[in-house]
């Protein structure tokens, strides 16, 4: 992989490119069909739309990302329509574009700092999800109106390395193989690099645990059992210290 220019944040928005970053970005674009057909003499332009400007396309879709602003909001005069920066977003997506600019900055981050692959976590997280779409369900913590469950892992310092998305009513643990094979880089073998994985008690079953042995990891997760006796012990403590303490102001 070459090594190109450090990306220089300061000089930009959190939400523009700049220019090294979009030197990073640019390859991995599908190349754009040729508006010319025929040979030699016969070759001629066929006509349409002129083709968008990619780098403003794709400035218009991370503003989107990062603002939470709906498409029809995107500034027109900056980044053009929001329509044509949601088509590109399907688009580039199905040619797997995403997972490429994902990739390359799992390698470079890699080489550059080092995936921290000794200690992970997994966990899931609920967003509202109003217009639908394949990948939503009832959001059981939300009367149960349309939401979308997304499941992380990341490495000890919480860099993304794994990413499932599913419906919200989808429990935790029914998503943490597809989350540990969602790993789009090649990650060490667990006997040379021992790794530990970190999981809360939504996943204290015994389903989980062989799931994560059979990819090679430790497990560590509180007992339910436990965590709900230590739970209710902690708060009878607080309660018997708060009516036996005696406040200095009252002598």
């Amino acid at each position: 992989m070459e090594t190109a220019e450090p990306t220089t944040y300061a000089d930009v928005a959190s939400w523009e490119l700049s220019d090294s970053l979009w030197a990073r970005i640019e390859p991995l674009l599908p190349k754009e069909k040729s508006r010319y057909r025929g040979r030699g003499k016969n070759r001629k332009h066929i006509g349409g739309r002129p083709i968008a400007q990619r780098r403003k396309v794709m400035s218009g879709i991370l503003y989107v990302l990062r603002t939470g602003c709906q498409w029809n909001a995107l500034p027109r005069a900056q980044y053009g329509s929001g329509k044509t920066a949601n088509t590109y977003l399907h688009r580039w997506t199905r040619a797997g574009v995403f997972r490429r600019m994902w990739v390359a900055g799992l390698l470079e981050y890699d080489e550059l700092k080092g995936i921290a692959w000794k200690w992970q976590a997994a966990d899931g997280t609920m967003t509202k999800a109003p217009l639908g779409g394949g990948k939503t369900g009832p959001n059981p913590t939300d009367r149960a109106k349309s939401g979308t469950k997304r499941s992380l892992l990341v490495d000890e310092r919480g860099v993304p390395l794994g990413l499932v998305v599913s419906g919200a009513n989808t429990p935790d643990g029914n998503l943490l193989e597809a989350t540990l094979d969602s790993i789009p880089i090649e990650r060490p073998d667990s006997e040379s690099t021992p790794q530990n994985l970190s999981l809360d008690k939504a996943y204290s079953d015994a389903p989980s645990a062989q799931i994560t042995q059979e990819h090679g990891y430790e497990i560590h997760v509180p007992d339910r059992t436990n965590a709900k006796k230590n739970a209710s012990a902690s708060r009878g403590a607080v309660k018997r210290g708060a009516g036996s303490s005696k406040s200095p102001m009252l002598g």
